[in-house]
């Protein structure tokens, strides 16, 4: 297991729509290990495979179970490969941050709730309904694999205020 680099916006890299997983293998399942481990590492709750420089429809998530003082009691984590969103019901504010779109966070329009067929990391096909923060996340995480980031739903101005204020985080805080 590995603690992966980070691709931060603008890099070019996240607006790729990715590939299909079609090999469920030992190779993918070190890359779900990385990607949790990654995902852990930078403290967030979901990741998807562009989020690390690799263009594949892979996903992991892990809303966890908190106390108040954001102490984790219990873990959830889940591996989606080649999710796809079937049904959408209504409609929820939430305020939304991303790994690659560090320090920066925006009030989006979701779904409630929706139906999502994936793969485990196994091949075996999954349908669940989520709603809550778990609905939010998977939507985050799945529009990453369309090439979609979270400030993709702000105004113009608000995304280059963004793209502004993360080149200067890259150049300040990163190795170019």
């Amino acid at each position: 297991m590995a603690v992966r680099d980070m691709v931060i916006f603008p890099d070019d890299r996240l607006r790729v729509k990715t590939t299909e997983v079609t090999k469920f293998d030992e190779k993918l399942e070190a890359l779900v290990s990385d990607m949790f481990e990654t995902m852990y590492f930078y403290e967030g709750i979901g990741l998807a495979a562009p989020q690390i420089g690799i263009s594949k429809r892979l996903v992991v998530i892990d809303v966890a179970d908190t106390d108040e003082q954001g102490n984790v009691l219990m873990r959830h984590p889940m591996t989606l490969v080649n999710p796809e969103i079937v049904e959408k019901y209504g409609e929820v504010e939430s305020q939304e941050g991303c790994l690659s779109v560090p320090e920066i966070y925006e009030v989006v329009h979701r779904a409630e709730r929706i139906k999502i067929k994936y793969y485990d990391v196994h091949g075996e096909e999954h349908i669940e309904e989520a709603e809550g923060l778990l609905a939010i996340c998977m939507q985050h995480e799945l529009d990453h694999l369309e090439g979609h980031l979270f400030i993709d739903y702000l105004g113009t101005f608000q995304r280059e205020r963004i793209k502004k204020r993360l080149i200067k985080f890259k150049k300040e805080h990163l190795k170019q």
